[in-house]
């Protein structure tokens, strides 16, 4: 399944946009699989913190052929040495293991959240250890299909805007001026913008400024 939307988002983001406009129209229908499994995508998303999506799909791959079905009782049953020995570190391993024994022990809903608002679902799935806001955002986008989700935490994003916008750099206030531009489409533009980054759009390049390279390192003396 692909994140849903048609015309009536498109045609929004164009009379808001000019510039992204253009962009909608030479890049196409954007499609991004989506994963209604709440629970195990976001697994997925702790243990791909902080290393290489090829790792990240390594040690899924493990996951899955270890427990058959990534759920709350299958991870629960392995714990967190279990998860260890499939490559996950010590910390996010209690991560997970603690968010399988909460929905298990039925202190936590997953399906309820489908109910709530997206500044709910956030504050309760923030409220996790090892869950942050914007794995909760990412949540909204790819799993309850939220047509409104602007993530400024993701830097994907900033490099998108960055790109269309020549902008050098992506400051709060300049996004928000972009998430109020783009409401109540956001995530089709987030789709938009992360395709731009990804190099969907010849010709558009960063306009972040460059790194300074180290200078000439003096020899130390005795």
């Amino acid at each position: 399944m692909y994140f849903p939307y048609g015309e009536e988002a498109t045609q929004y983001l164009k009379s808001r946009d000019e510039r992204l406009g253009r962009v909608i129209d030479q890049v196409g229908h954007v499609y991004r699989e989506v994963d209604e499994d709440l629970f195990s995508a976001l697994v997925h998303h702790i243990v791909g913190q902080q290393i290489s999506t090829k790792a990240q799909a390594t040690v899924w791959r493990r996951m899955q052929e270890a427990l058959g079905r990534v759920d709350a009782e299958t991870v629960s049953a392995a714990g967190a040495e279990g998860l260890q020995k499939l490559g996950i570190s010590y910390r996010k391993a209690e991560y997970i293991a603690e968010f399988a024994d909460l929905v298990g022990r039925g202190e936590l809903d997953l399906e309820d959240l489908r109910d709530k608002s997206d500044q709910e679902v956030i504050r309760r799935l923030s409220a996790l250890r090892g869950v942050g806001r914007w794995t909760a955002e990412m949540l909204l986008l790819f799993c309850m299909e939220r047509p409104d989700v602007f993530s400024y935490d993701d830097l994907a994003l900033q490099r998108g805007l960055r790109m269309v916008y020549h902008h050098r750099r992506i400051s709060r206030e300049l996004f928000e001026k972009y998430r109020r531009r783009f409401s109540p489409w956001g995530s089709v533009a987030s789709l938009y913008l992360w395709a731009v980054a990804g190099g969907a759009v010849e010709g558009m390049r960063d306009y972040a400024p460059a790194k300074k390279k180290p200078g000439p390192q003096k020899p130390r003396g005795k």
